[in-house]
């Protein structure tokens, strides 16, 4: 499994142009979640892809080469944070109720929804975490769920807490500098569209 995040503009149209790419280049994507970042501008995808390391490489150039994508950067080999959220709902009478509660505590989930026939537990953390807990709720009986698809983000050591942000890790800065680019060729793009618009409507 390779982990890819793209940065790219929070513009209609950007997910439909990144997921048509994937099917031409044939990789089966397990997860693809988007958002928006601390920038209303821009937006963070993070794909999940069956492929190896080459075909994470030819995922990440090809992306580059897309309009709307600002930076893109294959993160597996990099330390790194990956979170899930499930919402399962699984078959519950008054007789196994109590046993069923105690396992939902052991993997730290949470019961949202309560009827008389089923509960509804949501849990968060690692794919593993989830994929067991789905293990064993599964001789219960799991009528429904529903998955995030992973996110992630990248870590660095302890030790750099405390580091001013004028002393950031050279990777986090060229980061940084390169979305910044995006961002400026985004707009040098968008710029003759309207001058060329502001002609037509003098003229």
């Amino acid at each position: 499994m390779q982990t890819i995040v793209a940065y790219v503009e929070n513009k209609p149209g950007v997910l439909n142009r990144v997921s048509s790419l994937t099917r031409r280049l044939a990789i089966n994507i397990d997860s693809l979640t988007v958002g928006p970042t601390e920038n209303e501008e821009i937006a963070r995808m993070t794909i999940c892809a069956h492929t190896d390391e080459r075909g994470a490489h030819r995922l990440e150039a090809s992306l580059e080469k897309l309009v709307d994508v600002l930076l893109a950067e294959n993160i597996s080999g990099r330390s790194m944070l990956e979170r899930d959220l499930a919402l399962i709902k699984v078959a519950a009478d008054q007789q196994n109720r109590p046993h069923l509660m105690e396992l939902i505590k052991v993997f730290r989930g949470r019961v949202v929804d309560v009827a008389p026939e089923s509960l509804i537990v949501e849990v968060s953390g690692t794919v593993d975490k989830i994929d067991g807990l789905l293990e064993v709720l599964r001789p219960f009986g799991v009528l429904e769920m529903a998955r995030t698809g992973r996110i992630a983000a990248q870590i660095f050591e302890r030790a750099l807490s405390s580091t001013p942000a004028t002393a950031l890790p050279r990777d986090v800065g060229e980061l940084q500098v390169a979305v910044g680019a995006g961002i400026a060729a985004a707009q040098q793009r968008a710029q003759p569209r309207l001058q060329l618009a502001d002609v037509e409507r003098l003229g």
